[in-house]
């Protein structure tokens, strides 16, 4: 006799299951017609029927229920060793732990955090976000292995005692931002164009904060600032209601676009936000890191 054809059993048990060809295909992204293909085939291997036809569905004769009984226990344990495997793969993950200040755009984040998880040795990637002073005092008692900033830490108040390092990931122009119909009010692809206009900006918190300000001022915008927020995506979410403009990285544009569903109204090159990741290491070492930094020189602030 043949040896057993275990894609074969494996359409039979989830007909069995479903109790129907179309349920099973579906289940199985396979189409009816192939389903039922492989199950006469596999009737005409073992030389008994399988199925009977029960109302608008299928019910197994009596050999199939005996071979029902086999087939439950054979992938039963198979799916309980995938279990095991996944767990074991878990288990395996070290934590990769990283504070995110709340002035760094979440778009931002995510881009820059991303590659770490696709790194050979896998990683569990625990994120905390919050103010960039207390994510400093864990990373000085190791609770955290990196801080994600957008400033360096020669910036940061001399209260603050850490011996860590700053590295660089990138630069990044603003662009300006808007629902559409708020834009339409300010026609126009230049600043001179926003003379009075409504504007959301990031809180104190945020280094690009003063920038912004500077930037207004030197514009002769006579903006009317609307609101200042520490949360990014609280701001951007404003901005899609249309309460005012907002400003994001460059960097980013295509993903704010597609995320918020608003428009770019024009950039703003000299207008930059930096991105830097803060470590105990004065050399990137850790693989996690070194992702996080070979990916945002080459692709995010390419």
């Amino acid at each position: 006799m043949a040896s057993l054809n275990y894609k074969h059993l494996r359409y039979y048990w989830m007909v069995a299951k479903t109790g129907s060809i179309a349920k099973a295909a579906e289940q199985l992204h396979l189409t009816p017609h192939a389903v039922s293909g492989q199950i006469k085939e596999f009737e005409q291997q073992l030389g008994v029927e399988l199925f009977k036809k029960s109302g608008r569905n299928l019910s197994l004769t009596e050999a199939g229920q005996r071979i029902m009984v086999y087939a439950d226990d054979i992938f039963t344990t198979g799916d309980q060793l995938l279990d095991v495997l996944r767990n074991q793969m878990q288990a395996r993950r070290r934590p990769f732990r990283v504070g995110i200040a709340d002035s760094v755009p979440k778009v931002v984040a995510y881009k820059l955090l991303e590659p770490a998880l696709q790194i050979s040795d896998p990683v569990s990637l625990h994120c905390r976000e919050g103010r960039l002073e207390l994510l400093l005092a864990d990373l000085a008692l190791h609770k955290l292995d990196a801080v994600i900033a957008d400033r360096p830490l020669s910036s940061v108040s001399n209260q603050i005692s850490v011996r860590a390092f700053s590295h660089l990931l990138g630069k990044s122009g603003l662009t300006v931002f808007a629902e559409a119909g708020l834009a339409k009010q300010y026609p126009g692809k230049d600043p001179a164009c926003l003379k009075g206009a409504p504007f959301l900006i990031p809180g104190e918190d945020a280094a690009v904060h003063s920038k912004i300000l500077r930037w207004m001022s030197d514009q002769q915008l006579q903006a009317v600032i609307i609101g200042e927020f520490d949360d990014g995506a609280l701001m951007k979410a404003f901005g899609r209601a249309g309460t005012g403009f907002f400003f994001a990285p460059t960097a980013v544009k295509q993903d704010v676009i597609s995320q918020y569903g608003v428009k770019a109204v024009f950039d703003i090159p000299d207008l930059t936000e930096e991105i830097y990741v803060l470590t105990t290491e004065r050399r990137l070492q850790d693989p996690a890191v070194m992702a996080i930094s070979k990916h945002a020189q080459q692709d995010t602030f390419a």
